[in-house]
């Protein structure tokens, strides 16, 4: 099978070159680009690129006006890198259609691992519409899921708390993250509605599949297959 193509773009050398390393390391095909306007003339030319990880601050056209170029042509993943933790600055990534936004300074593994995160939503997950995860298969076509093919009727917002968990499994999700992506921008609600989901998924879901939910105390949740 062949390798997943990255674009890592940065105008430092030094971080593309972490990046890279750890991608490589986890067998993605790496391309770079110092900047926005050399990182387009790459995506345009290249039509096999999976994912791009993003820099925003970056001379000659910066983060944005490459996402947004990129948007006006194409689906393709984006992760958004930025040493701004603004609130402002992540609502706009969003509403440009990034996929994940990740702030310096950030772990490497971490970052391999929203990787891997998004490219299973995007790619090996999307074959059929079937995602299977343990004892847990959901058909996104009939917005279905099933443990041991069992059917389990989940309601409309428990379905996507699962595939949300599914899709990033063995990332931790702060209550936060997953009332955002879940719940959309739009729902000022509080964060803890998240735990009464959960519950409910859970005791739905059975000991077993359920249990593949784990609590991180003071933070929020994480999916881990049995």
């Amino acid at each position: 099978m062949d390798k997943l193509k990255i674009l890592v773009v940065d105008d430092e050398g030094r971080m593309r070159k972490i990046v890279k390393d750890f991608l490589v390391k986890s067998n993605y095909d790496v391309i770079e680009a110092s900047n926005g306007q050399e990182a387009l003339d790459i995506f345009f030319e290249d039509k096999n690129i999976a994912l791009v990880v993003l820099d925003v601050m970056m001379p000659v056209l910066d983060g944005w006006d490459t996402v947004k170029e990129i948007r006006k042509y194409s689906k393709v993943p984006v992760i958004m890198l930025t040493a701004r933790a603004e609130e402002r600055d992540e609502l706009m990534g969003f509403e440009l259609g990034v996929d994940e936004y990740i702030t310096k300074p950030f772990s490497p593994k971490i970052l391999v691992a929203r990787v891997d995160a998004v490219l299973r939503r995007t790619t090996n997950m999307e074959q059929n519409g079937l995602v299977e995860c343990g004892s847990i298969k959901i058909d996104k076509v009939a917005h279905q899921v099933y443990v041991k093919e069992v059917p389990i009727e989940l309601s409309y917002k428990e379905f996507e708390l699962l595939e949300y968990f599914v899709e990033n499994k063995g990332i931790a999700l702060s209550r936060e993250k997953i009332l955002n992506n879940v719940w959309d921008y739009d729902y000022f609600g509080e964060a803890r509605t998240i735990d009464t989901h959960v519950k409910k998924l859970r005791s739905k879901l059975g000991e077993e599949a359920g249990d593949m939910i784990k609590t991180i105390w003071g933070m929020g949740y994480k999916l881990e297959e049995n």
